[in-house]
Order: C-alpha cells, then sequence, then structure tokens
C-alpha cells in the first residue's frame, strides 16, 4: 500500500462519517466505530478532527450536525433541513420583491430558496455575501449582482468580517431578507457574534427587513441576542409553527405570517 493511500483512507472515512452524520443528525461514536470497522479510538481522531473543522459538534459519546446554542450547524446540514417548509417561506417572500427593487439577501439558506424564484423578478439589483447565492444569480438574465466581499467562512460558505460590514453599510437597499438559528421570545438570536455582527449591518441597510425563520427555530435560543423582533418589519414562518410562539409574537405586536 503506497503513503497516498494510506493517507487517503481516513479522509475518505471522514467524508463518508459526515455524509452518515448529516443524514441522521446525530450518531454515537460505538455506532459509528461499528459501522466504519474501526477502533473507537479511531473514531474518535476522526471526530475531533471533523470538530476542528466545524462540520460537526461532539457531545459524550456521540457527534451531531444539529445546532445547539453556540453551534451552528454546517451548511451542509443546513441544506438538507426543513426544505419543504423554507420552499414555502421563500414563495410567500418572493410575493412583496417587485421589478427595479434593490434587495439584500444574508447566507442563510433559507433566502437561498428565494434566490432561485428571483429571476422572473428583473429587473433587479441583489446583495449578498452568501457564495451558494453569488453563483446562483450570476447566471440569471436581468439581475444585477453586488458580492459582499470579507473574510471567506467554509462553514457557513459565506464572506463576512470587517470588509464584509464595510461593504454593506455603504448601501441602502428596499427590502432585506434575512434568517436566524434561533427566535425566542421577542428576539432573534444567533450563536456566532462574526454572523450577528454582518446581519444587524444588512438590517441597518435596509428600509425593511424581513425575517424568514421556519418552525425549527423558533422557540430557542442562542448565545448572542442579533436583534429584537421589533427591528423587523415581517417574520415569514411556516404553518408548523407552534401556536404559543405565533400568540408571543402577536401580543407583542410584531407582523408576522404562517404560510
Amino acid at each position: 500500500m503506497t503513503d497516498a493511500t494510506e493517507r487517503s483512507r481516513p479522509a475518505q472515512r471522514q467524508a463518508e462519517i459526515v455524509e452518515h452524520v448529516l443524514q441522521h443528525g446525530s450518531v454515537s461514536a460505538n455506532d459509528l466505530a461499528e459501522l466504519f470497522h474501526v477502533s473507537l479510538m479511531t473514531i474518535h481522531r476522526d471526530l475531533d478532527e471533523l470538530e476542528r473543522q466545524g462540520v460537526v459538534r461532539k457531545f459524550r459519546g456521540g457527534v451531531s450536525a444539529q445546532p445547539s446554542s453556540v453551534f451552528e450547524s454546517n451548511v451542509s446540514y443546513r441544506l438538507r433541513a426543513a426544505k419543504a417548509e423554507k420552499l414555502a417561506i421563500a414563495q410567500r417572500a418572493r410575493e412583496l420583491i417587485e421589478p427595479g427593487m434593490a434587495i439584500m439577501l444574508d447566507d442563510s439558506t433559507t433566502t437561498l430558496e428565494l434566490a432561485r424564484l428571483l429571476e422572473d423578478a428583473a429587473p433587479l439589483t441583489v446583495m449578498t455575501n452568501f457564495l451558494e447565492t453569488i453563483k446562483l444569480l450570476s447566471t440569471m438574465r436581468g439581475i444585477r449582482l453586488l458580492a459582499l466581499g470579507g473574510e471567506y467562512y467554509p462553514t457557513h460558505d459565506s464572506f463576512l468580517g470587517v470588509p464584509c460590514i464595510d461593504a454593506i453599510e455603504a448601501l441602502r437597499v428596499d427590502l432585506l431578507f434575512a434568517s436566524t438559528s434561533a427566535v425566542s421570545g421577542t428576539y432573534a438570536y444567533h450563536q456566532e457574534q462574526e454572523i450577528v455582527l454582518v446581519k444587524r449591518a444588512m438590517i441597518r441597510a435596509a428600509q425593511r427587513s424581513v425575517l424568514m425563520v421556519d418552525h425549527t427555530k423558533l422557540g430557542r435560543a442562542a448565545l448572542h441576542r442579533l436583534a429584537p423582533l421589533s427591528d423587523i418589519d415581517l417574520v415569514i414562518t411556516d404553518k408548523q409553527a407552534p401556536p404559543e410562539a405565533l400568540l408571543e409574537m402577536r401580543e407583542n405586536g410584531v407582523k408576522h405570517e404562517a404560510v
């Protein structure tokens, strides 16, 4: 066996571990060791490396791709989660867009679903920091695309940091469409301060802001307060949203729709 083959085995196994965890959400280390026919020590080394890359998070006895209050899921996991709900939310958000508008999309997989619906809204000016959305919109006719640069974060497949915030603060848009990982009470939350700072700048740059959050994000908190829901003009969620979460928004004067 060559050195190259020997080096490729852990990399291939780790890629297969990621795929398995993304499919199942959470998996025990013992199950992974049995599935891949390696020792528990080897699996823990693999999981340590994948955690270092930000792909998964370890917990006692296992590993998860699902978010926690301090861990935001890797973009690969988020692209697979709640797809039907995200599409329904995106279809409602699309109704708010008129040709000739300037809109901003954040780096969420929910707004990516909205981006897929934009070609018939042209002419349109769209700003985003999400690489997947940049690639998608670059192929659409009638879309004037402004890419918000900065430091590239592979875990989110997006550009963040001071250069990105500076670019946002130089702009003024008609509508912002954004999402976040958690909404609880009258606040939106996120696990990572780099994301929080960029999303706050986006809210400030928009005449109107629309928060697109599926039901799995309601009734949850994360480490950082992103913004009060009173700073948002409309919250769009799906019909599986918990009634108590919708009631709380209504009682606090937060305009919202469940589609």
